[in-house]
């Protein structure tokens, strides 16, 4: 067996190899016991948590995983819909040996995932998830009990109330949002009933987008991915600003009071320099990816925060914020964390953590944003047939190190596989975007001639 986790969990087309019905029925007949041994409470019957997003495949992948975990021994406790980091925020309050969330995120709505939480509402390291593939290949010698010892289904009906207390206990208390008029674009996701619930209970008057899931429209010309349609109805209504989430909801776009798109970039400097000016910036460091524009680290460094980059993926922006110790970080696509409220991306508290600088500065967010002046960036990706190790191919090797001879530091290149989707990413950053546009589709060429799949 290939490796099944990318950078996300286990993700591919519900309902077709590897993820089909049988295969998750055994996922979780091999994950529950694996996490119930390692996080064993005396005393106590272990269980698991479980939560999904709106794709029509959801229902079925939750019931074959539940189905794998009931059949250990161990309990599931079923959250029904709800963001990807309500089921992190949960995990710890409500005892369980671990979570598990299905969705894909911002994929197409004919994708589905599987990502797995520790107890403690972190993402399994790249060990533990090889430690799973690797059960996996195993015969299945896990138990088996009848009658009594069979595990038991146990729906969790407060969840989205416990999870949006949570969330609201990271905004001070002296605070609210009345007189402020939000946009919200929920991308008909996890977040369809929990954003405008939270921003209405602080007093916004909310704009609500993306609310209506079928099943088959989570994502589909909306949300984090899509904010054209954000942009255009923050403007028409004359909002104060707009949020918006992706499916699973633990990413957030901002949209200022022009229309104008602030990513995690602006999300992280703003809240970088309001957490120094309260004492609050542990480190005085901000952790960060190699996707992250030059231009954040620019704003970051004239005000005097440092800024660690990682590979792209939010558990690697949280193993070095542990690491070293920083309480935030994040990724240029939204994810962002505060890891003094919450163990992984979530977009509604990023948005109150973002609303909190608004409201204790007074400051719009179009002038907030304008600390970080962004180096032009160029992002083209290559539908590939499959994933060799890009060095290990002469062409694009020779490409890459020609031009970055020719450029000589004037501009940044990168170049690497999605881990959730069949893409090569080309990503060319700098001062010229003529220049680098040309670099970039270049460099994608060749990739394309050398592994590119027909679209």
């Amino acid at each position: 067996m290939g490796r099944l986790f990318g950078t996300d969990g286990v993700r591919g087309v519900a309902n077709a190899t590897p993820l089909t019905p049988e295969f998750t029925y055994r996922l979780g007949r091999v994950t529950a016991p694996y996490l119930a041994a390692r996080h064993a409470r005396l005393g106590s019957r272990p269980s698991i948590l479980v939560g999904r997003d709106t794709r029509v495949s959801g229902p079925l992948l939750e019931y074959a995983f539940v189905a794998g975990v009931l059949s250990t021994g161990v309990d599931a406790l079923v959250a029904g819909v709800l963001p990807t980091p309500a089921i992190a925020a949960l995990a710890p309050a409500l005892r369980v040996v671990g979570g598990v969330v299905l969705s894909a995120s911002h994929n197409p709505f004919e994708d589905n995932g599987i990502k797995i939480f520790s107890h403690e509402g972190g993402k399994l390291p790249d060990e533990g998830e090889e430690e799973i593939e690797a059960l996996l290949d195993a015969p299945d010698g896990n138990p088996r009990p009848t009658g009594a010892g069979l595990g038991r289904l146990r729906p969790v009906r407060d969840a989205e109330t416990r999870y949006l207390a949570a969330v609201r206990a990271t905004f001070p208390a002296e605070l609210d949002l009345r007189g402020l008029r939000v946009v919200l674009d929920c991308a008909n996701g996890a977040t369809y009933r929990v954003a405008p619930r939270l921003f209405r209970s602080l007093g916004a008057d909310v704009i609500a987008l993306g609310v209506r899931p079928t099943g088959t429209n989570i994502n589909q010309e909306g949300g984090a991915l899509h904010p054209e349609r954000l942009q255009a109805r923050v403007r028409a209504s004359g909002g104060a600003l707009g949020f918006a989430f992706d499916g699973d909801g633990d990413r957030l776009i901002a949209v200022d009071e022009d229309g104008e798109v602030r990513d995690g970039d602006y999300l992280l400097a703003i809240c970088a320099k309001a957490l120094k000016a309260r004492g609050a910036l542990r480190g005085e460091v901000v952790v960060s990816t190699v996707m992250a524009n030059l231009g954040l680290e620019r704003a970051l460094l004239d005000a005097g925060v440092g800024m660690v980059r990682v590979q792209v993926g939010d558990r690697y922006v949280l193993e070095e914020m542990r690491r070293i110790g920083a309480n935030l970080g994040g990724e240029q696509s939204g994810h962002a964390i505060f890891l003094d409220h919450a163990t992984t991306g979530d977009g509604l508290v990023s948005a109150l953590q973002l609303l909190r600088v608004l409201r204790e500065t007074g400051q719009p967010l179009r002038v907030l944003a304008s600390s970080v002046t962004k180096c032009p960036q160029v992002l083209v990706n290559v539908r590939v047939r499959a994933k060799p190790v890009l060095t290990d191919l002469p062409t694009v090797g020779e490409v890459v190190q020609r031009w970055e001879r020719k450029l000589d530091g004037r501009a940044r290149i990168l170049v690497r596989y999605s881990g959730t989707e069949p893409l090569a990413r080309v990503m060319v950053e700098g001062d010229d975007h003529m220049t680098i546009e040309g670099v970039a589709e270049e460099i994608a060429a060749v990739i394309r001639a050398e592994i590119g799949r027909p679209v």
